[in-house]
């Protein structure tokens, strides 16, 4: 099979869909991959190691979409519509609940269309999904934490506080791979964190896993809207695979917090 990795154009997308080991495991199974020349740059992996993987380099994005098959990051934006045609593979993060737009291009040109996010294995895990997961999660706790900070226009807050300062509060709504995740940064810096999830299992789970260093509490509204009250900072991590996210916090819940909360 001949495959194309074109250089990712949406705003702030820095990553590749493949690596050079990647490549190489490729290539050594018989198959072509084509890259367009500094796809990689952004992820720190240069047009050199790609040629020594044994891929071929190609000029243009045009060229690395007339493959059979096509791997990218994210969905492919208005620009690349044009590249789409029937008997296509493309192999990326696709996000298709909110994307209608991209929803019916792919299917008026019968692209075989995979998305990662929904790729399954039999115990339902997303195994493409969760380590975006994990680095989601974690980020939002790192970021949430740096936007509490005065200049930034938070309330000046330190999640872990002080010596008769009292630690701030970290509300998760969702104990997922994204929420467990952020949960381990939040209480990494010292913060006072709830987890709140539908799941009673998960509940025991994140117990198991976390010991006294969280609270937990079942999904409803009323404990959310208690929960984002008393928050300094509230992370959303609830997922439905291929579908939007529920709203869970309404403008009401938002204007409860006090001013400077994130």
């Amino acid at each position: 099979m001949r495959i194309g990795i074109p250089t990712e154009i949406k705003n702030n997308e820095n990553r590749v869909a493949m690596t050079p080991a990647g490549a190489v495991h490729l290539v050594q199974n018989g198959h072509e991959v084509f890259v367009q020349k500094g796809a990689g740059l952004g992820s720190g992996f240069t047009d050199e190691e790609y040629v020594q993987a044994g891929a071929k380099l190609v000029e243009t994005a045009e060229e690395a979409w007339n493959q059979d098959m096509v791997m990218k990051v994210k969905e492919p934006v208005a620009s690349e519509y044009g590249y789409f045609r029937e008997g296509l593979i493309l192999f990326t993060y696709l996000h298709l609940a909110p994307e209608p737009e991209l929803t019916k291009a792919l299917i008026d040109n019968k692209v075989v269309s995979i998305a990662y996010e929904t790729v399954q294995l039999d115990n339902r895990s997303l195994p493409l999904l969760a380590p975006m997961s994990e680095v989601a999660g974690r980020m939002s706790a790192q970021i949430g934490a740096q936007f509490l900070e005065k200049n930034k226009g938070g309330k000046g807050i330190l999640l872990a506080g002080v010596p008769g300062v009292k630690r701030g509060k970290v509300t998760i709504i969702g104990g997922g791979q994204a929420g467990t995740n952020a949960a381990k940064i939040a209480v990494g810096l010292g913060a006072d964190v709830t987890i709140i999830d539908l799941s009673a299992e998960r509940l025991r789970q994140l117990d198991d896993i976390f010991g006294n260093q969280v609270k937990t509490l079942m999904s409803n509204p009323y404990n959310i809207a208690e929960a984002v009250k008393e928050s300094d900072l509230v992370i959303g991590a609830v997922l439905i695979p291929g579908a939007k996210a529920p709203k869970l916090v309404t403008e009401e819940m938002i204007q409860s917090m006090e001013p400077g909360s994130v």
